[in-house]
């Protein structure tokens, strides 16, 4: 795992605050020296964007705001981390959205801290975690 610090990956739900206008969130975002998402974050965005009525508007937005935000992929290695978590998470009782894994898996590869507002992120062994 490569060390964290000022390095942050944004959960789904941090990103729908921000797109929606959530400047608190956006402020305290821009003060981390890098913030990314992960693929799998933004795959659950375009779900959001398929189903709104003004698909076209929130697809521009969203487009605007990876101009400043790289997206990491979800790669081999990706997948060694998520059998990790989810082997850890069913010997706890505690299984979470399989999507939420995912992203995990991602902040650990790429050692990046996780911001989110879901708490069972809680559960994961060996990943950064700040709640909003």
């Amino acid at each position: 795992m490569k060390k964290t610090g000022n390095r942050v990956l944004l959960d789904t739900n941090i990103i729908i605050e921000v797109l929606n206008g959530n400047t608190k969130f956006a402020n305290k975002i821009k003060r981390f020296d890098e913030f990314a998402i992960c693929a799998v974050a933004l795959g659950e965005l375009h779900i959001g964007i398929n189903r709104v009525a003004n698909k076209p508007k929130h697809l521009k937005i969203l487009n605007d705001f990876l101009l400043i935000c790289p997206v990491v992929d979800v790669t081999s290695e990706t997948a060694v981390h998520y059998g990790e978590i989810m082997a850890g998470l069913y010997k706890k009782g505690k299984p979470i959205p399989t999507n939420d894994i995912w992203i995990a898996a991602c902040a650990r590869q790429y050692g990046y801290t996780l911001i989110s507002q879901d708490k069972h992120f809680k559960e994961i062994v060996d990943l950064n975690i700040l709640s909003w």
